[in-house]
């Protein structure tokens, strides 16, 4: 590698435990250590083509390619050493602790430098003796490509290091660790799916209601870390214990149970179980009328804090206490409506409109589910599926009209504010957001609409931290999972997002929106051919005309293929099938064409239509240029993201 030269690299430090003890008292007996230690490691460094950049003393500063080598290497080292130590007497048993980051490197004088050095260097100190310590970036990087379980340690602040660090253990083999079991916080819960025992197979919308109803209700809980609906439906009908699920979430309690609906009639039950232990906390069954089941989960809830030693606030218990509805069919239409929301397909959205509609009908003050009709229409929107002139209204308005009735409204306060952002009131849109955070604070979707807020507004570290703690709340969550990936592109951190990116279509390969984004990332680091590739898979799903063919033509018209993009842009917009087709992505391809005058005044349509993609714009990279123009200044100005 060239002096000076700037590459993304995965650093590892290691270090022996109590070396300088033995040196103190044996001097002669350390060095023979040492010298067997280096012995043991030189090989399994150059196993997993691992450079040795330096040893310090009794550690190793290491550097590798990949994150994936460095946490395969850092295991193999610690299994090998765990061996060497079952042969040793006590008294010459050694451990090391071993500290593993990823980032940006210089080459400079035969050692390296950079922040990537100096976070790894603060981490292995932190390390169990025996243990492994790695920070969020690796594990982004490594989560479904190495076989060992990560525990998060917590987010901590590091000496000379600028911002935060969120750190991880891994788990390696068990042998001389200080502690051979990963610590499970009790008050990070899984409410995992409940059991349909309904004679009535269309009752099963009613089983996974009760498990969202349980989740939102015992989210309202600001002490308890909840885990969001995503993370826990794929358990439904699992055969994994409860100590794999509660390690897999890294949740120390778990509440299951099964609902039999008859009628007006239910019956649920419901057990509370110590996820290491597998040990049962409390239990319980309730038979009751279907206009209690507000009572039977704020019970549930209440008996969840009980157990778990946490005391109420009295609004969390005033909260508890509410009821939505006294109506039990509109509660049931209700359920069904989220039931089909959660589907997330355009036929799906569309029958839920339905359902809450009916809701209303028959209960015209039930708030949540005026809120339901407001993810409604937000997330026809922000799909394609309707233009902000046909959907933002009624977003808004059905967002409001929840408020009016119940002003405590997490998820109504969050729909109110994508709706403001859509309408560029991008300071009320933040108001809102921080507002649903506020009442709920495990609510992990305002989590990441507030992190996509922030990154829109060039709040890039805040973003990160905000969409953490949504994919924290909701860590099997792809989409959670692709919205972080998206700040780390806007970041510049583009390797890290494009291991994320694939991470997420390993895990989905059906998340159309992935490909999407990916492209973005391939062509950030001038892969043409791989961008096009993603942008042709996201095009091939069904309803990608307005965004993903628009995308494919933008990134043909970049890489010169003028034919290509010009044939693909004449064909979306002959077409008639009725999709939304965003005036930022037009603009986007003519760009790339060259046509600036016109790509400006498709961006000044985009402002008009209130084209939500116009807020990343102003992030993509290759249009830097055109961000100097006055027109696009006006634009900016006239949105509020700049004065003047």
């Amino acid at each position: 590698m060239s002096e000076g030269a700037r590459r993304l690299a995965a650093i590892m430090f290691t270090d022996l435990v109590g070396y300088s003890s033995i040196t103190s008292l044996d001097e002669g007996r350390a060095l023979k250590l040492l010298e067997d230690h280096r012995s043991l490691l030189q090989p399994i460094f150059e196993k997993y083509q691992g450079t040795v950049v330096k040893t310090m003393g009794d550690g190793f500063l290491v550097e590798f390619a990949s994150a994936v080598g460095a946490v395969n290497c850092a295991v193999k080292a610690q299994e090998e050493m765990r061996q060497v130590n079952e042969r040793r007497t006590q008294n010459e048993r050694v451990l090391a602790r071993i500290g593993i980051h990823v980032g940006d490197v210089v080459h400079s004088g035969g050692d390296i430098l950079g922040d990537a050095v100096n976070v790894a260097a603060r981490l292995q100190p932190l390390a169990s003796a025996g243990g492994i310590c790695v920070t969020r970036q690796v594990v982004d990087q490594v989560q479904g490509r190495v076989q060992y379980k990560m525990t998060r340690l917590g987010v901590r602040e590091l000496k000379n290091i600028r911002h935060p660090v969120e750190l991880f253990t891994v788990e390696v083999p068990k042998g001389l660790t200080e502690s051979e079991e990963p610590t499970l916080d009790p008050r990070r819960i899984a409410i995992l799916p409940f059991a349909n025992l309904s004679a009535d197979p269309n009752d099963k919308y009613f089983a996974d209601g009760m498990t969202e109803e349980l989740i939102s209700t015992v989210s309202r809980i600001g002490e308890l870390s909840v885990i969001s609906r995503t993370s826990v439906m794929r358990y439904k009908d699992t055969m994994m214990s409860i100590g794999d699920i509660g390690r897999e979430l890294s949740a120390g309690t778990l509440l299951e149970g099964s609902v039999r609906k008859a009628g007006n009639k239910v019956r649920i039950t419901t057990q509370l179980i110590d996820a290491k232990n597998d040990k049962h906390l409390w239990a319980n069954s309730y038979d009751r009328d279907l206009t209690d089941i507000f009572a039977v989960q704020g019970d549930i809830a209440e008996k969840v804090a009980g157990a778990l030693k946490v005391k109420l606030l009295s609004k969390e218990k005033e909260a508890l206490e509410q009821k939505p509805t006294g109506n039990p069919e509109s509660y049931s239409l209700y359920l069904k409506g989220r039931y089909f929301w959660n589907e997330r397909s355009k036929d799906s959205v569309t029958k839920a409109i339905r359902y809450f509609e009916e809701a209303v009908r028959l209960d015209p003050n039930f708030a949540l589910a005026y809120s339901g009709l407001a993810d409604c229409y937000l997330i026809q929107e922000d799909r394609g599926w309707a233009s902000h002139a046909e959907a933002g209204p009624l977003t808004k308005g059905y967002a409001q009209k929840a408020l009016e009735l119940n002003n405590d409204l997490a998820e109504a306060h969050a729909s109110l504010g994508l709706a403001l952002k859509e309408q560029w009131d991008l300071i009320g849109a933040e108001k809102e957001l921080k507002l649903a955070i506020a009442l709920k604070p495990n609510y992990a979707t305002a989590y990441l609409w507030y992190a996509n807020l922030l990154g829109n507004l060039g709040r890039h570290e805040e973003a990160l931290e905000f969409g953490r703690r949504a994919l924290e709340l909701d860590p099997h969550s792809i989409a959670f999972s692709q919205g972080v990936a998206i700040i780390l592109l806007f970041m510049g951190r583009t390797q890290e997002a494009m291991a994320q990116f694939k991470e997420a279509t390993q895990a989905d390969p059906s998340f159309s929106s992935v490909y999407f984004w990916s492209a973005f990332a391939h062509e950030r680091v001038g892969d043409f051919d791989q961008a096009v590739q993603d942008a042709k898979k996201a095009a091939e799903f069904p309803g990608t005309v307005g965004l993903a063919k628009l995308n494919l033509a933008s990134i043909y018209a970049r890489a010169g293929e003028r034919a290509q993009a010009v044939k693909l842009l004449e064909e979306i917009q002959s077409n008639t099938s009725g999709e939304y087709k965003s005036p930022t992505f037009v603009a986007m391809v003519k760009f790339g064409l060259g046509d600036n005058d016109e790509a400006f005044s498709w961006l000044q349509k985009a402002y008009q239509e209130h084209d939500g993609f116009l807020l990343y714009f102003r992030q993509f990279p290759w249009f830097a240029e055109y961000r100097t123009d006055p027109r696009w200044l006006e634009i900016e100005r006239k949105m509020g993201l700049s004065k003047g």
